[in-house]
């Protein structure tokens, strides 16, 4: 059956590709929470009136966070060309595709780590400062729990950004789905290698907002 409907599709080969796709997404995706978290902490508590009020490091962090977040991820990848090969020697396959996956992820997903941070109530954030807590305490104990179903939702949505930046990643040879929805889709004139390759990227997609839709739902105690 399978067959009949996609002639052209080397299953070995689609396999493969998914397993890419699902890697690039997986641990750029975990390098992003971890970085954008640390720049959403940076740019909240460099904010006027917090711990660390600062105008020139909010400043010039949101600068870079505004700057990177506004370049299109197509030319992106082309920018970080020459520092991809320095790092990694080589600009193809999936690891090559990483810095600039998660140069083109982390700011946007620190913006939203800054929005879930101000969303938390500020008298409870004065309550914990009064008590004499240090800052770390108010960041592990306070930011962070309160804004926890925010800061999921948003590296969901990061998420289901990324897979579709590894689709963008693999017409420049990142390999994936989007490598091979490309080069043996579009290029030879192969549909159903193109239709399969969305099928499978669009499953990827949904599920990933299950899960985070999930985890979201079982830690919002609102």
């Amino acid at each position: 059956m399978m067959e009949t409907l996609f002639p052209n599709v080397k299953w070995h080969i689609m396999w493969q590709a998914t397993y890419d796709t699902i890697y690039m997404t997986v641990v750029s995706t975990a390098v992003t929470f971890v970085l954008g978290l640390l720049i959403g902490i940076l740019l909240f508590l460099t904010s006027p009136n917090q711990i660390w009020a600062n105008k020139i490091v909010h400043f010039l962090t949101g600068s870079l966070v505004n700057i990177f977040r506004s370049i299109p991820f197509i030319i992106l990848i082309i920018l970080l060309i020459p520092f991809t090969k320095f790092l990694l020697g080589t600009i193809r396959g999936v690891n090559a595709a990483l810095p600039a996956l998660i140069v083109g992820s982390a700011p946007f997903y620190a913006r939203l780590v800054l929005i879930a941070f101000r969303e938390v109530d500020k008298g409870v954030i004065e309550a914990a400062r009064s008590m004499g807590a240090n800052t770390f305490t108010i960041i592990w104990k306070v930011l962070i729990p309160e804004s926890k179903p925010a800061l999921i939702s948003g590296i969901t949505v990061t998420a289901v950004a990324l897979v579709g930046y590894t689709a963008m990643a693999g017409i420049i040879g990142a390999g994936g789905l989007g490598n091979l929805a490309f080069l043996e889709g579009f290029q030879r004139s192969r549909e159903d290698v193109t239709l399969m390759a969305t099928i499978l990227i669009l499953i990827i997609v949904f599920v990933i907002q299950w899960i985070g839709d999930t985890i979201t739902a079982k830690t919002d105690k609102r």
